[in-house]
Formats: structure tokens, sequence, C-alpha cells
């Protein structure tokens, strides 16, 4: 299951190690399968690692009903990833000659014999075929039937507080499919606990940002207030827009026209026409033309309940808003999963690939890496692969708690971010000051005290973490070859000799005490009357759709698509097209101060002051050069036109 990057209130922003994936795995190509008896093949990082003997309760039932996914390989796994690789490389002959989506899958994708003999192996182990797509076979069945189709056996793991299913042993496919299955997932069911549902839920009780404000950085000093680093000051920005961050990130006057950005999200906000439109009109965006805003949705909608389908409203709100914000001429598709987990957001990412509905996408959402199995990472990875093939870049972003030792006890990177093909976003703090001047960043990691009774000083300054950039080395990816000679070692073979995936690999604006004003339309008080209002809101849930938006613009200037950007992203490291982010640009040390209501949206219950030091991200820091919380840098007056075609 995947969880947002954000949630809606101010200071906090939206939103077991498995064996390390090296050489063709760590670019998503199938391991080769383990001989693992006569006539069958095991598929390696099938049982997860939690499933261990110390764990084990027993054999699962064999009338338990078990619900799997074969994904296929296809006609040519390691080719895929070549040619990916290939087309995205600028220093490649073949770079940005992509294939449209139904030549990929003509050249890559699964053969009707490949699909019709593993139909015929699960239906003939007992199991029922209930949906076939280019990319899987769905199965369900018993669990006896589930046992003789994967050559395991199914037992039942303690994990944490909870019981789950899992395999003994990893599965395995008899020899005559081998060739045609690249993995299979939902052999073990964590967290899977589903409940259906058609209708989604109304939105959430409405959220209000306090004041004073800032209306730039700066502009209203807390003098009031005691001081912070041996100065006064100022007030949170009420919530930069579009006008702001299109000048901090050097867009010109490119608008993104002709381009097309998607946005993924679980579930789907019933208002957000009207919400974007009234955005626009009220900030100063351009309006929304018809057919600008598109919604690719499922038919129906499950585990609302359990992924707490309102709270994902104001996700695709902020990303939707920023994108147009930033990119005001490019069409944008939203297209919602039926659920948080990974089988349907899965589902959304191939129908973007299988219909090629955009060339850039932007995704505010993620887990640990402690949660991710290698078997999704594979399924994961050949739908980014199939992408970079069409030239579809995909942008996740990095995190919202630092390094996640708060959060998880356990130093790791966030996933999908960590894969080797995607572009991981990482977060900063902004400050643009008057006239729309951009003043400085710094990473992003906020660290709050709170106003002492008396009002003369901060208690405990700077304060507690309490939320940050994401960034880190992976465990489970081997370095890529386009962080090499960027990317410092010590991050890089924080993990392993060999090296590691980094992340992130490029920032933009997240902190929410310098973050970007949303407009939603939500439950008032007494929990019947909804109504538009506007509130600020952070996060790399916004650094993401920022980034996606800048690429627009950069694809715009280029006149064809960006692809999987990563390796030209890095080929301008130390450029003029990046600002070089650090923790304390001024040398003097920043700070914001706020006031917040007690309750989230009026002051029947009080306010509450404090203030917000700036750049302390957990471990991670943000230096000269290449750092492990903004990447490579955000992006500056250079970088859209350094695309631009000669």
């Amino acid at each position: 299951m995947r969880s947002r990057r954000a949630a809606l209130r101010a200071s906090v922003s939206l939103a077991a190690t498995l064996p390390l994936l090296t050489g063709a795995l760590a670019f998503g190509i199938p391991a080769a399968h383990a001989a693992d008896g006569p006539g069958r093949d095991r598929l390696a990082g099938t049982k997860p690692s939690w499933a261990t003997a110390r764990t084990d309760q027993g054999a699962t039932s064999d009338s338990a009903r078990v619900s799997a996914r074969v994904y296929l390989a296809g006609r040519d796994a390691a080719g895929l990833a070549a040619y990916a690789k290939a087309v995205s490389d600028p220093a490649s002959a073949s770079y940005g000659k992509y294939l449209n989506a139904r030549q990929a899958q003509a050249r890559f994708g699964a053969t009707k014999a490949q699909v019709a003999a593993v139909r015929g192996w699960l239906r003939a182990a007992g199991l029922k075929v209930t949906g076939v797509t280019q990319h899987y076979v769905a199965v369900s069945g018993d669990v006896a039937a589930a046992e003789k189709a994967f050559g395991t056996q199914l037992h039942n793991y303690t994990k944490g507080a909870r019981t789950y299913r899992a395999p003994a042993t990893a599965a395995s496919v008899p020899d005559a499919v081998k060739d045609a299955v690249l993995t299979i997932t939902g052999l073990d069911d964590a967290p899977h606990l589903a409940s259906h549902r058609d209708q989604l839920p109304p939105p959430e009780t409405v959220f209000r940002n306090a004041g004073p404000f800032s209306t730039y950085h700066g502009s209203n000093v807390a003098k009031t207030l005691p001081d912070a680093y041996g100065t006064k000051v100022p007030y949170a920005v009420k919530g930069y827009t579009g006008k702001q961050l299109r000048a901090a990130y050097g867009a010109g006057k490119r608008t993104g026209k002709g381009v097309r950005i998607a946005i993924t999200d679980a579930y789907a906000s019933p208002t957000i026409a009207f919400d974007a439109a009234t955005y626009a009109r009220r900030n100063g965006d351009a309006a929304w033309s018809t057919g600008r805003l598109r919604q690719v949705l499922p038919a129906k909608y499950t585990r609302t309940k359990e992924c707490s389908a309102a709270g994902w409203y104001g996700e695709e709100t902020l990303d939707v808003e920023s994108a147009h914000a930033v990119a005001p001429g490019a069409q944008i598709t939203y297209v919602g999963a039926a659920s948080c987990y990974d089988e349907d957001l899965l589902d959304s990412l191939s129908k973007i690939v299988d219909k090629h509905l955009a060339d850039i996408v932007s995704n505010s959402w993620g887990e640990t890496e402690d949660a991710q199995t290698p078997d999704l990472a594979a399924a994961y990875d050949q739908v980014f692969q199939f992408g970079a093939v069409e030239g579809i870049g995909f942008y996740y972003s990095s995190g919202d708690d630092g390094d996640e030792v708060a959060a998880s006890g356990v130093k790791q990177t966030d996933i999908p971010a960590s894969s080797a093909w995607v572009t991981a976003v990482g977060g900063t703090s902004l400050a643009v000051g008057k006239g729309e001047k951009y003043l400085w960043e710094t990473g992003w990691g906020t660290q709050k005290a709170s106003l002492s009774a008396d009002g003369k000083s901060w208690t405990d300054f700077p304060g507690a973490f309490t939320s940050g950039a994401g960034g880190g080395t992976s465990r489970t990816v081997a370095e890529p070859y386009w962080q090499k000679g960027v990317v410092p070692d010590a991050p890089a073979k924080a993990n392993s000799a060999d090296g590691n995936r980094v992340v992130p690999d490029i920032a933009a604006i997240a902190d929410p005490n310098t973050g970007f004003l949303v407009g939603q339309t939500q439950t008032l008080p007494d929990g019947r009357t909804q109504a538009y209002d506007e509130y600020r809101l952070g996060g790399t849930s916004l650094a993401a759709p920022v980034v996606a938006a800048v690429q627009a613009l950069a694809q715009e200037a280029a006149g064809k698509p960006l692809g999987f950007a990563n390796p030209a992203i890095y080929a301008r490291y130390g450029s003029k097209a990046y600002h070089d982010v650090t923790d304390d640009p001024t040398g003097s040390g920043l700070a914001v101060a706020r006031v917040d209501f007690v309750n989230g949206y009026d002051a029947t219950e009080g306010l509450s002051t404090s203030v917000r030091s700036l750049g302390k991200d957990s471990s991670l820091s943000a230096v000269k050069g290449y750092d492990d919380v903004t990447g490579v840098g955000t992006p500056a007056g250079g970088y859209v036109e350094s695309y631009r075609r000669h």
C-alpha cells in the first residue's frame, strides 16, 4: 500500500531490509530464474523478507482465498531495458528515438502465445483467470490451487502486531512458461484488508491557516515576537502563487503549450474542475480552456475507508493547481487509481503508458523502502521502462520525513522514488522577495519551537524536527551510470562498496512554511456545509508537480519529449541551469514565525505561535554540489532554455 506524501494541515506537509538489486535487476531486467526442482524455475523476490522461521505461525488453510497477478516478461525484457537506456541517454545515437505505444508493445510486449501459455498453466492448476491485460494475468482461487500453481507452501507469519499470509519459499513456475513470467505479486496479503465501496466520501473538514502572513518573503516582520538567530524574523507567507514560482524557476515566456502532463493519485476530488477554475481566476493564473483538464477514472473505487479516500482530494487539488500555475499552457490529465494499493496504482501508470496519455507524469505518493518487495519493484520498473521507450518521464516525490528514522526507526529512502527509472524530486524552503525576485533556497528541513507562556522567548529553541525532504541511499538499487561522477562516494557507498542509487535527483519548493496557496472545496465544521477556501500547503507532494511543470516548459523549448530525463538532468550538473542549494545560504540562520489555529480552522480554541527554523533536515544536509536533500539543485533561469533547439 502507498501513502499520500501530504496531509491537510499547516505545518506538516501533504503526504525488513531487502536483498541488493544489482546488475540487470537494478534496471528492471528480471534476474535469472533459479532452478527449483525438475521442470520448474524459482522467481527470486517473491518471498517477503519478513516471512522468517521465527515468525512462522504454520500453514495457511487450504480453503483460504488467494488473489494474485502474474506479470508478463514480454518478448525481450533485457532488450526493453537496453532500449529504454539508449533513448534516454544524450550521449547515445538513439537518444530521443522513441517508439509509440503500439510499436513498444509489438517489439517488447507479451505475445499472444505467451499469454495463452500462462493462462493455460494457471487454469490447469485450478485457478480462475479474472483478468488479462498487456502486463499481467490476474487469478484467484484457494490456497491449495495457488500452492500447486506456484510451487510453494503458503504459511501465516506475524508482522508487527498482525498476521499475514506469505510464501514459505520463493514461488516457482514451470519451465514451459519461465520466459513469459516477470514476477508474481499477491501471494503475500500484507496489508490487503479490502473493503469495497462504490461511492466516495465527501471532502474532509475545512483547514485554514491563521496569520498574520507575509505576501512575499520578508514583507511582514514579526516585530513583537522574540528574536531568532539574533534578529526579528518574518511571518510565513500566506502561500506562493504561480507568478512567484514561475519567476523563481525561470519560466520566462514559456507556458508548456502543447505538452501533456499526467498526474496520478488515488481516488478523485468531486470538485476539482470547480476548484481549479476558481483558484486560477482568483490568483492570476491563466483560465482553463476547454479540454485543458481531463480525468481518467476507474469504474469503481475500493478500500475508501482504509485509504482515507477524502484525504487524497487535497493531494489531487495541490498537484493540479500547482502544475497549471507553473505551466498554464500544458494539458493536464488526472488519472485516478481505484485505491491506494500497489495493484491499483500500477494500473493507473499502465493506462498512461498503454495509451500514451502524457509525456510527463507527476506522482506524489510513495512508501518507505522497507515496505517494498522485489516482485513489486520489478513490476513498477517494467512500466517505467515502457514509458522511457515511448518518451514518457515519471517524477516522484522523495518523501516528507527526511531520513525516515523518526517515522520508521530505520534510515532509508522512499519508493518508487528510489527506482533507477524515475526522477526523484527533493524539497527546499523557498524565499521569493518583492517583485518576484528569487532570494534563496535552503534544503527543506524544519525544527519547531513554541512561544513561551510569557511571550518573551522560544521554548527549547530551535526545537524538535517536524518534517523535511526525503533522501539518502537506497539499500536495494545499484548505482545508475548517470549518477557516477556526480554523486560523492560517501552517500553512494553508504550501503555497498559497489555503490547504490542515491535520492533525490532534482528539487523544488516543498517546505509548508514557504508553501503554495491551494484552493479547495471542503466540509465546514458543522459537517453539512461545503465551501471553497484557500490555504497553504507543502511537502515534496508540491515539489513533484512543480518540477513536472518546469519539465513541460523545457519540453516546449526542446520541441520534443524529454522522456526519462535523469541522464539529461545530470549532464547539466554544475552549470548555470541550477540553483546550488545549501542549508544556510545567508550564513546567519533562517527562520519564519507562524500563528496557527489550535483546532485547525478558527480561533474558538485559541491560537498557537511558533518559530520554524529552516534547513534542518534530520541527518541529511544540503551542501555545495550534489546532496541527498536537493540532488543537483533546483531549476534556475537557464534551465528551461538549456533544452532549446539550436
